[in-house]
């Protein structure tokens, strides 16, 4: 199979936190590239969004956003996750994609909490499993150093290597192999321009449309720990 058919018909759900949250972020970038290919895509993200909160369905804090199908993005000032076993149920997707890393990192901390992220990722990993749904997870990319989140690149290089050994039975999709650090320029550190989003997106699609395509076809280059790589 083509890689410009790869996805044809396939229905996605993207879930996620704040890198989903405004409409000039990947809710736009990210989902119009795998609407562009011919998937049937929904998205929803919600600032500060930790994997438990996909669990359950919960109100956030700060902001969320939602889109289905061609229509506009749906802002909301608190945002609000749907527990993924009912997101599955109601929507027989065939490839459920999570991006998160960022929320989790703990920039500022001087201790990366694995134990903790391990618990976090587990759940959702295994709340997906559940559902006998296909599924990739999208780490982490650069950003800049500095700024309101205190992002770091050992920090996010750790967070990176962390989900890409923790994240099965979804692929993982490494992020950091799609830019330079510092290329993609942000707003705080940690949230891209629209540039960096557009670029961002592009980099992800690529790799949603490799993986349907190996699904199909003979595998591409796709290493022991299940990272896409380019």
């Amino acid at each position: 199979m083509s890689l410009a058919a790869a996805l044809a018909g396939l229905s996605i759900l993207i879930i996620g936190d704040s890198h989903l949250a405004q409409p000039t972020y990947l809710i736009t970038s990210l989902h119009d590239d795998l609407q562009r290919q011919g998937a049937k895509v929904h998205s929803i993200g919600m600032c500060g969004a930790m994997p438990y909160d996909w669990i359950v369905s919960k109100a956030g804090t700060c902001g969320g956003a939602e889109r289905v199908g061609n229509r506009p993005v749906v802002r909301s000032e608190t945002g609000r996750t749907v527990a993924i076993a009912q997101l599955v149920k109601t929507e027989h997707p065939d490839l459920v994609l999570v991006v998160m890393g960022d929320t989790m990192a703990a920039y500022h901390q001087p201790d990366f909490p694995m134990n903790w992220v391990w618990q976090q990722v587990g759940a959702l990993t295994g709340a997906i499993a559940a559902t006998g749904t296909r599924c990739a997870w999208v780490g982490p990319a650069w950003g800049q150093e500095g700024g309101k989140y205190g992002k770091n690149y050992a920090r996010v290089e750790l967070m990176s290597r962390f989900l890409a050994t923790n994240v099965e039975p979804c692929t993982y999709i490494d992020s950091l192999e799609m830019s330079r650090r510092g290329q993609w320029t942000t707003v705080d550190g940690q949230h891209f321009n629209a540039s960096g989003y557009q670029a961002w997106g592009n980099g992800i699609a690529r790799q949603v449309m490799q993986l349907q395509s190996a699904k199909t076809a003979s595998p591409i280059n796709i290493n022991a720990t299940g990272t896409v790589r380019q």
